[in-house]
């Protein structure tokens, strides 16, 4: 027997269906996303980071500027929570950055990478400037990575459940990230691969995950070997 709400009902027990149940489960993902603790964490967290690395980040800005033409930042168009655009920000490690169409990631041995966006890139210094997209809302400390919309069209029809990813906000580190799937994907098998670790964190989301997933990024952050 059904009910009016599409459950299956077995001797008086509803057993809902696994899409109903699969639905249950993003609508609470999703509740999680918005929440006002997470988002309360991600405003205190990063406005404390902000504030600490601000010397830092303004060396880094000067070092920039004199080594090599070109703006300090880097900004292009991603995905965040719900496939709501905005604009990414990291500091330019690139003499010329690709353009908002270009699938071309940046590779090991890379000519188009700078002496100091080697050095930015191996320390992740480069993302520090996603502090302001968490403090802005955009992004979150931990998520699947915000891959460029030209990505996301190339792969969003061939890898099964791709744009699920974005059922949470993109953070500044990932499950896939601390699992070594960081840096470029030259295949579709290697994309899927990082998908498939995205998906598993979507579906498993917790604060403790969370907390474990920091903790191994900042045990790797300066020795990551993806890193180019």
């Amino acid at each position: 027997m059904r009910n009016d709400r599409g459950a299956v009902m077995k001797t008086g027990v509803i057993v809902r269906r696994p899409q109903m149940a699969f639905q249950a489960r993003v609508a609470d993902i999703r509740h999680q996303a918005d929440s006002p603790f997470r988002r309360l964490l991600d405003i205190v967290g990063s406005i404390s980071l902000i504030l600490m690395a601000a010397i830092p980040m303004a060396v880094i800005m000067v070092i920039i500027k004199l080594s090599s033409p070109g703006p300090v930042f880097f900004t292009q168009r991603r995905f965040g929570l719900k496939g709501k655009e905005f604009r990414v920000i990291k500091f330019r490690t690139m003499v010329a950055m690709g353009n908002e169409t270009s699938t071309d990631q940046a590779r090991p041995g890379d000519s188009r990478i700078t002496p100091v966006g080697r050095l930015l890139r191996r320390m992740s210094l480069d993302e520090l400037p996603q502090l302001f997209n968490v403090l802005m809302g955009h992004m979150t400390f931990v998520g699947p990575r915000p891959h460029s919309i030209a990505l996301n069209e190339k792969y969003r029809n061939s890898i099964t459940g791709y744009m699920r990813r974005y059922d949470v906000k993109p953070g500044i580190t990932g499950w896939a990230q601390v699992n070594g799937l960081r840096g470029h994907t030259p295949t579709t098998s290697a994309m899927a691969k990082r998908v498939a670790h995205d998906l598993w964190y979507v579906r498993n989301r917790s604060f403790w995950l969370d907390a474990i997933i920091v903790l191994k990024t900042m045990l790797i952050i300066f020795n990551d070997k993806n890193a180019c």
